[in-house]
């Protein structure tokens, strides 16, 4: 894949054999960073598990302590009074049974995260095939199958994140944007490294971070120390 002249230049400053403490490998990568727009860094995680197994899924969320930097519109599925608490608590839009052939019909996906409470859960059931691909599906893992939809709404405007495995077993993940200071990258990094430290399965042996690689939309990735996050 040809990179252009900025991408070379900056991948240049990055030693790809090192493994770099978090502050370091931060400050590098805001260096390294040289679109014209405000890239989001994101983390790759590559876990010493195997998903394809039951036992070994690691799936959760956490609150980012300084947000991913980006406006979150979430839709709630609710009846009765869970309606007029999600709309107070800040829910972009809410609704129920009349959403269905709006998103399964017509396409509408002007959101990007979806709670539900869970006596609404056979509805949302339905529209598994659109909202599954594009990982939307409420989870009670993630907290997004709920009867506290305040605290849900109010947790994922703060700065919520999902995370989860891919097929590789890696996990990709925003952690903020390149205009964050280099304290509050740090801080986002942590924070995530903690959830997924506690949320390694009982039955993961051997090495659990196996990598750990920070990078800008645009920039070249980073390696970072796991030592730190043992």
């Amino acid at each position: 894949m040809k990179r252009g002249k900025k991408y070379t230049e900056a991948a240049k400053l990055v030693d790809r054999m090192k493994q770099y403490e978090t502050a370091e490998a931060v400050a590098l990568l805001k260096k390294t960073s040289t679109a014209k727009f405000d890239e989001t860094v994101e983390a790759h995680i590559r876990l010493g598990v195997d998903g394809r197994h039951a036992d070994q899924q690691v799936r959760g969320a956490v609150v980012l302590p300084h947000g991913t930097g980006k406006t979150v519109r979430v839709l709630v599925f609710a009846k009765g009074e869970k309606l007029d608490e999600a709309q107070a608590a800040g829910a972009d839009f809410v609704g129920g049974e009349e959403l269905i052939p709006r998103i399964q019909n017509d396409g509408w996906c002007d959101f990007d995260v979806v709670v539900a409470t869970p006596d609404m859960m056979g509805v949302v059931g339905r529209l598994g095939r659109v909202l599954g691909p594009k990982g939307l599906m409420p989870n009670p893992k993630a907290g997004t199958v709920t009867m506290d939809v305040t605290k849900a709404v109010n947790d994922i405007k703060a700065g919520k994140i999902e995370y989860r495995l891919d097929k590789a077993n890696i996990i990709h993940v925003p952690v903020g944007k390149v205009s964050f200071t280099e304290e509050q990258l740090k801080d986002n990094v942590a924070a995530l490294m903690e959830a997924i430290r506690k949320a390694k399965p009982a039955s993961a042996k051997g090495q659990y971070f196996r990598s750990v690689t920070l990078a800008a939309t645009m920039g070249p990735g980073i390696k970072l120390s796991t030592a730190e996050y043992m």
